[in-house]
């Protein structure tokens, strides 16, 4: 039973490894949630992959040709006496840096719905 858990965590740690980079938030270990970037005219659409986070556990920093997206990911409440069979997504702390075109933005929505973080930025002229 024993090396059956080391390697469910192997697993774990390998898929996390694959889609997840590891990063550091605050001297603490964290992840790096996957998004997607795209542009339209003067307008920015940031989509980040937050499933399970709730709206309270994202802070959102726009800062010079940067958006910064952190918080944290709680494990379930109710797995206390669970027996994991596995462990893929990730928890704990997570931050995201991404590098925005030249130009300056403001964040004009921010709606988390279906696990995403979906954040508009509007380009000031």
């Amino acid at each position: 039973m024993w090396a059956e858990a080391v390697e469910l965590l192997r697993d774990a740690e390998r898929l996390q490894r694959q889609f997840f980079q590891v990063g550091v938030l605050r001297a603490a270990p964290c992840w790096e949630p996957p998004i997607d970037l795209y542009e339209n005219g003067d307008e920015l659409r940031l989509l980040v992959a937050l499933p399970g986070v709730l709206p309270q556990q994202v802070e959102v920093v726009l800062a010079p040709a940067m958006i910064i997206v952190r918080g944290e990911r709680s494990l379930p409440t109710n797995s206390g006496r669970a027996a994991i069979h596995r462990l893929e997504i990730p928890y704990g702390c997570f931050e995201r840096r991404v590098a925005l075109p030249p130009g300056q933005f403001e964040l004009s929505e921010r709606r988390l719905e279906h696990g995403c973080l979906l954040l508009e930025l509007r380009r000031l002229t």
